[in-house]
């Protein structure tokens, strides 16, 4: 069964329903003026751009396509477990009703035989948005522009049914159609429906544009003759062709600085005006999901306002940590440059509340318990490639079972010297203010130094990899993982290999979950709902990222899941009605 994604009316009372519900479906799931200027002279080619993106306003807060074939969709409901599938089925059938049956229409009879490949569906902000003080709503036409609208753009491989469906469209259950022309433009549009305002129009025979108001209608044909599109806006035409794909499941883009504003305006939690001042460096967040034999892949990009004065520093140097981990790891966060990373933090949370941890509180907890400068004794010498890791532990027979893995800090530093002299102020302070033990020991051979709590548990250990890599293992005593270099290593993994993505190469960061094992042998906290659902689904997950240039950063997201055995086909409407009237 075809996803019931592609026609007909909205009620305003559901859109916060449908940005949610599309978001999830499509998602499951932050170029110069040149750039600008070489666009707006020349014809875009649609084919690398998201479907319809020469129609969409080019102020708009959020697009997202979707395919049209039913293989792809059906595929999609392969991946899971029974729980996952049930989900899916259940917002599929919700949307296909609501959007579909309830309004007359059969996917497979009234929009297959004349519909492209992919459809799009965008959300445009509230005309306030895009201005720096609200005007005050005055009149009807005042209020429509002041609501979020709705804007789908259906490609139409078959011109002349689309025409027809156009000129005869379904009875509505209460008002009437009515014709106008707009630029030229005919335009079907309903009259004396309460709570509706649907229009729907045929772009050059080639695009059939349905929306819930007709302000929304006219800014779409105007985006369309004046090249004001999505399509135009500032890096749009630049970035997204780096993640596009021939046959995508889902596309999406998420204009950053119009959504910030919008958060900002919120009543309940709005953002500070210095953070939104460093959101409007960020253009846009675009993404392409394609379904493989394995699972789930996803592609995105972020890039910077072609105005703004920041710069990205095109550094990927990263890819090596997993050569130095053990095949048991259950988690590796890589990164290319720490002391880049914590700057790129602090410029861009510095004052955020929605921040994780601010910086200046960061600095204040570790000056507080360790005396160490964090920027000049700590970061000062860590420019290399860094890491973070889970590893597992088998507690040796005899000995306490305080920890069942070791969390691993590893980071290559620049200056070894530096290096050593924070590190022996580290020790002296755990020696001094907190009694530990500091002993010198050696593992495979090599000098590490051991903390030992009051309590005689082995607590941390620190040493150095290959001359240059600094370590330190928090929590079970894993050190004999990594010391000597392990023979089986966690990149010569099949898990690793199948999940963390080889491109883009060179990287600056990695990322890599062994999601199975992980949640058989811990507790994970819960971050989203129906978490332990998707858990369930989820082999492993993989990432690796790389600044593409000095304005965008590319990511390469897969997720390997499990499968359905045996999939079911989707309720049909007439079920649902016959269940329903029980």
């Amino acid at each position: 069964m075809a996803p019931p994604l592609v026609s007909v009316p909205m009620k305003k009372k559901k859109k916060p329903s449908l940005v949610l519900t599309l978001s999830a479906a499509g998602l499951l799931i932050g170029a110069g003026t040149l750039a600008y200027w070489l666009l707006s002279q020349r014809q875009i080619s649609s084919g690398d751009l998201l479907v319809g993106a020469n129609i969409i306003p080019g102020d708009a807060l959020f697009a997202v396509s979707l395919t049209t074939d039913p293989q792809q969709w059906q595929k999609l409901r392969q991946f899971g477990t029974k729980e996952t599938q049930a989900e899916l089925d259940r917002n599929l059938v919700e949307l296909r009703d609501r959007f579909l049956t309830n309004n007359g229409y059969d996917f497979q009879k009234d929009i297959a035989p004349w519909v492209g490949n992919d459809v799009t569906i965008a959300i445009l902000a509230p005309a306030t948005a895009n201005k720096a003080v609200p005007k005050p709503v005055t009149t009807n036409e005042d209020a429509a522009s002041d609501q979020q609208s709705m804007v789908m753009v259906l490609p139409v491989k078959n011109p002349e049914i689309a025409k027809n469906i156009l000129a005869q469209p379904k009875t509505l259950k209460q008002g009437k159609w009515i014709d106008r022309i707009y630029q030229g433009i005919a335009i079907k549009q309903s009259e004396g429906q309460a709570g509706e305002n649907f229009s729907a129009a045929l772009l050059d025979g080639r695009f059939i544009v349905i929306t819930d108001s007709p302000k929304a209608t006219e800014r779409a044909i105007d985006a369309y003759k004046n090249q004001t599109s999505l399509a135009t806006t500032g890096g749009f035409a630049d970035n997204f062709p780096k993640i596009a794909n021939d046959q995508p499941f889902s596309q999406f883009y998420i204009n950053v600085p119009t959504a910030a504003k919008i958060a900002a305006a919120s009543p309940n939690r709005p953002i500070p005006a210095q953070v939104l001042a460093q959101l409007q460096n960020n253009q846009g967040l675009a993404g392409t999901m394609t379904l493989e034999a394995e699972g789930i892949r996803f592609k995105g990009v972020s890039w910077l306002n072609p105005n703004s004065q920041r710069v990205l520093a095109v550094e990927n140097k990263a890819g090596q940590m997993q050569s130095r981990l053990p095949a048991e790891t259950l988690m590796m966060l890589s990164g290319g440059n720490l002391q880049r990373l914590w700057g790129d933090y602090v410029l861009t949370s510095q004052g955020n509340p929605l921040s994780p941890i601010a910086p200046e509180q960061l600095r204040g907890g570790i000056k507080s318990l360790t005396t160490l400068d964090l920027d000049k004794d700590l970061l000062s010498w860590m420019k290399g490639e860094f890491s973070l890791s889970v590893i597992p532990s088998i507690p040796k027979e005899g000995s306490p079972d305080n920890f069942r893995s070791g969390l691993v800090f590893m980071v290559q530093g620049s200056d070894r010297n530096s290096a050593e002299a924070s590190i022996k102020q580290l020790d002296d302070v755990m020696r001094n203010q907190y009694q530990f033990q500091v002993q010198s020991a050696k593992v495979a051979g090599q000098p590490v130094v051991n903390w030992v709590s009051p309590y005689g548990t082995l607590t941390a250990t620190h040493g150095w990899l290959d001359g240059d890599v600094a370590f330190l293992v928090v929590g079970a005593p894993v050190t004999d993982k990594i010391l000597p270099k392990p023979n089986n290593t966690l990149a010569s993994t099949i898990p690793f290999q199948q999940t963390v993505p080889t491109e883009p190469n060179p990287t600056n960061g990695q990322f890599f979950l062994d999601v199975e094992r992980t949640v058989k042998n811990f507790p994970l906290p819960t971050l989203i709902s129906n978490q332990q659902i998707l858990l369930d689904a989820t082999r492993s997950i993989g990432m690796t990222s790389a600044v593409s240039d000095s304005r965008s950063n590319i990511y390469n997201i897969f997720l390997a899941l499990k499968k359905v055995s045996n999939t079911t086909p989707l309720p049909s409407p007439e079920s649902n009605k016959s269940n329903s009237a029980r």
